[in-house]
């Protein structure tokens, strides 16, 4: 049977950046106004006053710098904080659809692919922005690719699960050639208006290419020579948002918007993480010292600091754990896949690495890989 690799990688960058200043402006503007307009009301004790945000905080929280947004201008203005943008319709390409493009483009160019190459297209992403039709299926028709494509999605680990259900479809035999589509258009999922959580999604969009080693050009294939994967259902992490909300009443101002019980996320968390790549690094007979590289989940760098620390028993160099949320902030489940696709390049045949990515749900994958 062959072996199966990942022959190119792509990623769209959106056009606006956003910076902690920023934000944390806007915000402390918006903080400011309702505890004005709020006044009697606080010093009744009737409303809980709001606290200003820093950069300083969100840099020491998370390790986030900046991020990466499709639409900027409602986001650090305090009287709307929220993106701004014309609604999804019949006859308007949604910006999922519009970012996996792109993300798709460049990671066929790398593979050197057309669309004549691919007979099945696996979008996997946090957010939607439709139900249906497949935002798979309307990607896949204007890239021109034949086949058949479908959507799905595990939260944060949706990019893992995604290019393993992309490897497995190639290693059963029921396609060819496959394009993983990873589209995160996290912004409108976020709720501006909370100091703890306001700073943490970027938008962005990655993609790859999976297709029988024999087929792909070596010098930028990585042969995947394990996967693994692990769910345990925890909602400390969840949206409540659903295709049903209309039929209630009264629904909370920010029923859409991402919420997380961060203490408990890091508590139970990085446990099943650390054991669950220990275990397959055991499984494979591979010491966490003879990997090169882990580009691991970007949601927060003290959790990736404390994973890797545990594994190697020392704090990684900037290299052996690459972070890349300073730039792109959380991007739901594109984190892993951005920090390999931007540190690869370096890598000799026999180099071998990790990608890895775990969150809500809880939900844990990864693939081992091996430069060709």
């Amino acid at each position: 049977m062959s072996n199966i690799v990942i022959s190119g990688t792509g990623l769209f960058t959106p056009p606006h950046t956003i910076s902690n200043d920023e934000l944390v402006a806007a915000f402390n503007q918006y903080v400011d106004k309702f505890n004005a307009d709020n006044a009697a009301a606080i010093e009744a004790g009737e409303v809980e006053a709001l606290s200003h945000s820093s950069s300083e905080f969100i840099e020491k929280a998370s390790g986030i710098k900046s991020r990466y947004a499709m639409y900027k201008d409602g986001i650090v203005n305090p009287d709307i904080m929220h993106p701004v943008f014309p609604m999804s319709e019949e006859g308007r390409t949604p910006e999922i659809v519009q970012m996996g493009v792109a993300a798709a483009k460049d990671a066929m160019a790398q593979a050197g692919k057309t669309a004549e190459d691919i007979d099945m297209v696996i979008v996997s992403s946090t957010f939607r922005q439709r139900d249906y039709p497949g935002m798979s299926v309307e990607i896949q028709r204007d890239l021109g690719i034949k086949g058949f494509a479908y959507d799905m999605g595990i939260a944060c680990s949706s990019a893992t699960f995604g290019i393993i259900n992309a490897f497995t479809a190639l290693k059963a035999g029921t396609a060819k050639c496959v394009l993983f589509v990873n589209p995160e258009f996290t912004t409108p999922g976020l709720d501006f208006k909370d100091r703890d959580s306001h700073f943490i999604f970027g938008d962005v969009a990655t993609a790859a290419i999976l297709e029988p080693e024999e087929n792909a050009k070596p010098e930028n294939a990585f042969r995947i020579l394990d996967t693994k994967q692990q769910t345990e259902f925890s909602d400390n992490i969840r949206s409540d948002s659903s295709y049903a909300d209309y039929c209630f009443d009264s629904l909370p101002a920010n029923r859409y918007a991402f919420k997380q019980r961060g203490r408990k996320v890091f508590k139970e968390l990085l446990p099943l993480v650390t054991n669950f790549i220990g275990e397959q690094l055991q499984e494979n007979s591979i010491a966490a010292e003879e990997m090169k590289r882990m580009w691991l989940h970007q949601a927060n760098i003290n959790m990736n600091n404390f994973a890797v620390k545990k594994l190697l028993g020392r704090m990684p160099t900037e290299l052996e754990a690459p972070v890349v949320l300073d730039e792109f902030a959380n991007t739901a489940s594109s984190g892993s896949v951005i920090a390999f696709h931007k540190y690869k390049d370096d890598f000799v045949s026999g180099d071998r690495g990790l990608i890895c990515s775990f969150g809500a749900g809880y939900s844990i994958g990864s693939l081992l890989v091996e430069k060709v």
